[in-house]
């Protein structure tokens, strides 16, 4: 006996009681006075001293959607820039801090590049150009050069920083042989270019693919229910890409042995109909991953109804983007963190993207389209100098701790003026964002079963809690 205890109290010397887990926070305050300021780390508080308090309560019992990450897209524009405008050194140091962890790097896990060009483009193109219009139905003229240029180039090099980034890719327009008009600009997918269209995005997947490029997530067409004049764009009705996807994109994936995952429609929280029509139909239901969503029109809470629908969809947030249009930090920041971190995420978004990672400070370059859109950081054309926008610490406050593979857990939506959601991230580590949307300073509790702890947000300010 006595020499059983005394190996108990080795062991117990060797293996001292786990120290009471520390609660850390980062700030970030509408006035700017903090951008993501370390707070001085406390330990657990006494049930007294959090008495009367607001509480949030995380729950990790209460399990949601894992998480994909966290971004914003790859454009031309953002590329050429990265590619044109900065020294290697530069280059490197602003990657590193946009998709690493390293140094208090961000570790975006999520981004988007465009299918030929957008409006931040330098040029309108497709993938696929013949002279006069000319139709190419066994897509003799398909080439890559174009993203090769700059865009693959970057997401090789963000991969090479962070093995774990998902790559979504959307097309703008179909090449113009294949359209209505007859041109990238406006115009409708003509019915007899299905087939054809379906082995584009057959040949694009696989071609990516041997670059170095995966294509993880794909839609087949950026918001489909809006044609812009003066860049690219194609309208695209629900039943004609319902028919799309079950009818041709579907045996094509099959016949090439394709895995990439297919989102619906790519456009706004103002028409939850049109996904809800995709979805009904039982071929393109069975083919489909899920539905992607666009913040520019509606409300965050559309994504809701759709997703109680169909519970076996994946739902995303693929794009947003702030601008001067809302050009207070305070204002613009506020609205991100509540619609786009929390609101998307507790409607079921396993992924989060702004628009343009970069641009210049001109707001371009762009061909049409967006002439204010700001970017995550701006990039200073003459100098390569940086400059980090209020999404930029929006979009940090939930990238750079909540880590792909995470699981969305318990926490009210509302406290009062505070605003919530919740992370466990794979090695059990707790994170919890949270939105103070009053005028005055929030004091609160946070509670995960017995452990108790305090905080404080200062007026219109966010933060993110880790223990």
């Amino acid at each position: 006996m006595r020499k059983l205890c005394t190996a108990v109290a080795a062991l117990a010397i060797a293996f001292p009681a786990a120290a009471s887990p520390k609660l850390r926070a980062w700030v970030t305050t509408g006035d700017k006075s903090q951008l993501m300021a370390a707070q001085a780390p406390s330990g657990p508080a006494s049930a007294k001293a959090v008495e009367g308090l607001p509480l949030i309560a995380v729950d990790p019992n209460e399990r949601h959607q894992t998480i994909v990450g966290f971004g914003a897209a790859i454009t031309d524009a953002s590329a050429w820039l990265i590619q044109n405008r900065m020294s290697p050194a530069q280059r490197d140091a602003l990657l590193r801090e946009l998709f690493g962890r390293a140094n208090g790097g961000l570790g975006f896990s999520f981004t988007r590049v465009t299918i030929g060009a957008s409006d931040f483009s330098l040029d309108h193109y497709s993938l696929d150009e013949t002279s006069n219009g000319a139709p190419d139905p066994k897509l003799e003229h398909f080439s890559l050069a174009r993203p090769e240029q700059f865009v693959f180039p970057t997401v090789r090099a963000a991969l090479k920083i962070n093995p774990d980034l998902k790559v979504m890719h959307s097309p703008w327009s179909a090449p113009a042989w294949m359209k209505t008009t007859g041109s990238l600009v406006k115009g409708e997918l003509k019915p007899e270019a299905y087939p054809v269209y379906a082995d584009f995005f057959g040949r694009y997947i696989k071609g990516a693919a041997k670059v170095g490029v995966p294509v993880d997530y794909l839609s087949i067409q950026n918001e489909p229910d809006f044609e812009p004049d003066n860049y690219p764009g194609m309208r695209w009705k629900p039943e004609g890409r319902a028919r799309f996807f079950g009818e041709n994109l579907a045996p094509v994936f099959q016949r090439e042995g394709i895995a990439t995952k297919v989102l619906d429609w790519d456009h706004n929280w103002d028409k939850p109909e049109q996904p809800m029509t995709v979805l009904a139909d039982p071929k393109a239901n069975a083919f489909l991953t899920g539905v992607a969503w666009h913040c520019y029109k509606g409300d965050v809470s559309a994504q809701e109804p759709v997703r109680a629908a169909h519970p076996d969809k994946e739902v995303f947030l693929t794009e947003c983007s702030g601008g001067e249009f809302a050009p207070k930090f305070d204002d613009s920041f506020s609205w991100m963190m509540e619609n786009l971190i929390i609101g998307s995420t507790r409607g079921g978004s396993r992924g989060v993207l702004m628009w343009n990672l970069a641009l210049d400070e001109g707001f371009g370059p762009h061909n049409g389209g967006c002439g204010d859109c700001r970017p995550v950081v701006t990039i200073n054309s003459q100098t390569g100098a940086v400059t980090r926008t209020q999404e930029y610490y929006a979009f940090g406050h939930a990238s750079r701790f909540v880590k792909p593979g995470a699981t969305r857990i318990g926490s009210p939506a509302k406290v009062g003026e505070l605003r919530t959601v919740a992370f466990e991230n794979r090695d059990g580590g707790r994170v919890l964002l949270v939105l103070n949307t009053g005028k005055a300073p929030a004091s609160f509790a946070i509670s995960d079963g017995a452990r108790r702890f305090k905080a404080i947000l200062p007026a219109r300010s966010a933060g993110t809690f880790t223990w």
